[in-house]
């Protein structure tokens, strides 16, 4: 019989990923790579209970929606964030392991793409030397 997916079993497989750190706040446990959300229990009134929220890209939420609405889902609250909810009591270890890598590869891409825009503003502003 498979074991129960639990926030513990987020916890041990984000534990085994490089970068990631585990955060708490009055609101409740999550896990962040570089100091950016990656995932954490989803505490709003409108998500299930036992589910975590995941940061994702719209595409990729719309397509796992589309493929498990049974696992995968979104309310009012997280329409506008990119992001996915997931009954944790419907997915498997496999999958979560696989989700969270994506919400690494999505964050660390969304930290790189901030960066380069921050290096390009600096080399606008900088002044331009004569030689």
């Amino acid at each position: 019989m498979p074991t129960k997916t639990t926030f513990e079993t987020v916890r041990k497989i984000a534990s085994a990923i490089p970068g990631v750190e585990e955060s708490t706040n009055s609101r409740g446990t999550g896990l962040k790579l570089a100091g950016k959300l990656l995932a954490c229990q989803a505490t709003n009134k409108s998500a299930e209970p036992d589910s975590l929220v995941v940061c994702i890209d719209f595409d990729q939420r719309a397509a796992l929606i589309a493929e498990a609405p049974d696992t995968y889902y979104i309310t009012d609250h997280y329409v506008n964030y990119p992001s996915v909810l997931v009954r944790l009591s419907r997915i498997n270890t496999e999958a979560l392991r696989d989700l969270l890598q994506a919400a690494c590869r999505f964050v660390s891409a969304g930290a790189t793409r901030k960066r380069s825009a921050v290096s390009r503003k600096r080399r606008r502003a900088s002044p331009k030397t004569e030689g």
